[in-house]
């Protein structure tokens, strides 16, 4: 089958949805067109559906861009988390009780993992100018039984690496980067992802880059990447040498049936990873659009004293997975103005889980709060955030900027 022609029937189909005239302003638009499409098309025809060729390639690829020597596909943002804390513990750099500091304002796939693996995730507050970790209190949340300390890069904005960075050598501590909403994200013309002895990241349709679901693991030592790999995949063997092998009680056993730890199966397939072959081409240009729209609409809503717009520090490169605003004046509730824009069709979310140890699911688990959580109670309680993806123009932009001028007006 010529996919050339293929992928011409398949444009004027796609241009046919007309999928990019939306009346209704989303948070998030998984933003590909007919090439993503024919890429999954190939991975059918070609029988490569579950985790192959395409993902290695994906792999490598991903691990280039960002600029860490190795790299592991699975199925999500959360796994990710998940697969590299269990392959810490595998290597003996963790253990059940061992403390990791976060960030109280984050999503709650930063913390869920930490629990599950016996691990206690150490809160301190965030700062309220950016919403990432305040760097600033890292060093008063320290204790013995620390051993990591973990930066979000919260809507694609970068924490601020050089503190963490000093604080970890000065300590001997592990960093362990999330950047799940932060594809493409710098700090001093670094990527963030780099900057640290690990990171997560998630594909899922939301964010910049997208697979529809899925995620990936980059490290930088081999015995770490190692046991991702085969924790990731029922904790089989790896990197075997012949068709057989043998243990204390397995002799001359199938070694793609030896298993060696205690494993997961969270592998990304081929047809994920054709999706983001395509995705991670676009990603620069992608990237650039949301920063361009952030920045028209700072310009829009900075007329407005009612509310403070979070902007990127000095050499940061902001990924602008979300638009941010907090609630300057107090004499309206953040759900009255949600409720407006939500008439006016414009999507708002929460900045993620607010503050993580007041959820639900989680105020009554084993952690520590280091120091009080008043900028994430504040976030909590007046802040959201709105959509500033590639597929928005400038007259969804003045949708919004208007929207905003009706309800203060």
């Amino acid at each position: 089958m010529n996919l050339k022609k293929v992928e011409s029937l398949i444009l004027k189909e796609f241009n046919k949805k007309n999928h990019f005239n939306f009346k209704r302003i989303n948070v998030a638009f998984p933003y590909f067109n007919q090439k993503e499409i024919v890429a999954v098309l190939d991975s059918l025809l070609n029988l490569q559906i579950s985790q192959g060729e395409k993902t290695r390639y994906f792999e490598s690829k991903f691990a280039k861009y960002i600029n860490m020597p190795f790299a592991s596909a699975v199925n999500s943002g959360s796994s990710a988390n998940l697969i590299a804390l269990a392959a810490l513990i595998d290597l003996g750099k963790l253990k059940e009780g061992d403390e990791i500091i976060v960030p109280s304002t984050t999503f709650a796939t930063v913390v869920s993992p930490i629990y599950q693996l016996g691990l206690v995730p150490v809160y301190v507050d965030v700062e309220y100018e950016n919403i990432n970790i305040d760097t600033s209190k890292i060093e008063n949340a320290i204790s013995k039984k620390t051993k990591i300390i973990m930066p979000v890069h919260t809507l694609g904005f970068p924490a601020e690496m050089d503190t963490i960075k000093r604080i970890a050598r000065k300590y001997n501590l592990l960093i362990f980067e999330d950047c799940c909403e932060a594809h493409g994200a710098k700090y001093k013309n670094k990527y963030v992802g780099s900057l640290g002895d690990v990171s997560t990241w998630s594909f899922f349709v939301a964010h910049n880059l997208t697979t529809g679901e899925g995620g990936m693991i980059l490290s930088k030592n081999k015995n770490l990447h190692n046991s991702i790999k085969s924790i990731r995949e029922f904790g089989r063997l790896i990197n075997y040498r012949s068709r057989f092998s043998s243990s204390n009680k397995m002799k001359d056993f199938d070694s793609r049936y030896m298993f060696m730890k205690k494993g997961y199966n969270v592998r990304l397939t081929d047809i994920a990873s054709a999706i983001g072959i395509e995705q991670l081409k676009k990603l620069n240009s992608i990237n650039v659009k949301r920063r361009k729209n952030a920045k028209y609409l700072s310009n829009l809503l900075s007329e407005f004293k009612e509310i403070y717009i979070p902007k990127p520090k000095k050499d940061h490169t902001c990924a602008y997975y979300g638009f941010p605003i907090i609630l300057n004046d107090k004499s309206f509730s953040r759900k009255y103005l949600c409720n407006f824009l939500e008439k006016n069709n414009i999507e708002t979310r929460s900045i993620m889980g607010g503050c993580l140890p007041d959820q639900p699911a989680f105020y009554k688990q084993t952690h520590r709060i280091s120091g009080n959580l008043n900028t994430s109670r504040s976030i909590k309680n007046n802040a959201f955030f709105i959509g500033i993806h590639a597929a928005l123009e400038k007259e969804h932009l003045d949708k919004i900027y208007f929207a905003f001028k009706a309800f203060f007006r």
